[in-house]
């Protein structure tokens, strides 16, 4: 992409709501039988530069395909079309409304638009259905209790809103990685005994050591947990456990043991494959697969914080309607 952007928290629930889609190299399907992977000088894969996982695909199978696991080509075409068509925020139908909605012009949009796909209805690959496994009732009463505890204190504090609004943790950023509208590449990097990966969404650094270290102690927990990282022949394999309740991705909760691959199958192709398992929020595991292509680019500091307009009027707008409460009393 041409244009980095830097969008305020204003626009979060566009971005967290706007859909993902289809496009990655053909080289994600197979490696090239003639190709070999670089090594790094102690003679590892070198998964080395900046990868971009923007796609069109949803990460999960949208309810008209289901029992659709691939498109054909053509139906890969049809599809980004009108997938681009309904996402472009330029259109002026709707209504003021709408367009506000929409927030920013489709230039600050970075939704992938390749033209060789992998053609996967999902990215995830297990369960066959391509969807989320259900929550646990264990879990369903976690969810329930956190938007019960938001309705009764939405805002009296920034400690209320959510991770995202307070620029903490979104999606792409964090462990384990995955699509949404902008920013959507990581920088990896390796020495002998560790690999970076820094995310250009809130420019987090996960430093993952790869020398057989012990984790943290269970009672040290972190946003984005505690990663170790090990070779597998020629894939670099990553177990992270150690979140916090407050991570919950997709439902889950702070026992999630999440494994993440990374193996590099052409020039211009790295295969993201990542596997949620937690028994206590999940009725099952599930695996996602993208394949990540090779960014020219560079990327840029996510200032996410910088004139967080929305978080002040959330703020702005709790006080008031509190005063209006008042004079009603």
């Amino acid at each position: 992409m041409s244009h980095r952007c830097f969008v305020s928290i204003a626009a979060l629930t566009v971005i967290m709501t706007a859909a993902l889609v289809v496009s990655i190299p053909a080289a994600a399907q197979a490696p090239t039988a003639k190709w070999t992977s670089p090594r790094t000088p102690d003679g590892k894969p070198d998964l080395q530069g900046i990868w971009s996982f923007a796609t069109l695909t949803p990460l999960e199978r949208p309810p008209e395909l289901a029992g659709k696991e691939f498109f054909t080509q053509q139906e890969v075409v049809d599809y980004e079309k009108r997938r681009l068509t309904e996402m472009n925020m330029d259109r002026r139908d709707g209504g003021a409304e709408a367009d506000v909605t929409r927030a920013y012009n489709d230039f600050w949009w970075d939704r992938g638009t390749k033209a060789v796909v992998t053609r996967r209805t999902s990215l995830i690959v297990d369960p066959p259905d391509g969807k989320i496994p259900s929550l646990t009732p264990a879990a369903q009463k976690r969810v329930a209790d956190r938007a019960e505890a938001r309705r009764l204190r939405p805002a009296d504090g920034p400690e209320d809103r959510s991770l995202g609004e307070r620029c903490l943790l979104f999606g792409a950023g964090g462990a384990p990685m995955v699509p949404t509208a902008y920013n959507n590449n990581a920088y990896l990097f390796q020495t002998p005994d560790h690999v970076v990966i820094v995310n250009e969404m809130i420019h987090d650094a996960r430093i993952i050591p790869l020398d057989g270290r012990q984790g943290l102690p269970p009672n040290v927990r972190q946003l984005l947990g505690n990663s170790r990282g090990h070779w597998e022949g020629d894939t670099l394999v990553v177990e992270t456990t150690g979140f916090t309740g407050k991570s919950a991705f997709r439902g889950s909760g702070e026992n999630l043991r999440l494994t993440e691959r990374f193996t590099r199958t052409a020039e211009d192709t790295l295969l993201y494959q990542f596997t949620v398992d937690d028994p206590e929020s999940f009725t099952r595991p599930w695996k996602v697969e993208i394949p990540l292509w090779k960014n020219p680019e560079l990327i840029y500091e996510y200032a996410c914080h910088e004139g967080n307009s929305g978080m002040t009027g959330i703020l702005t707008g709790a006080r008031t309607a509190e005063r209006e409460a008042a004079k009603k009393n």
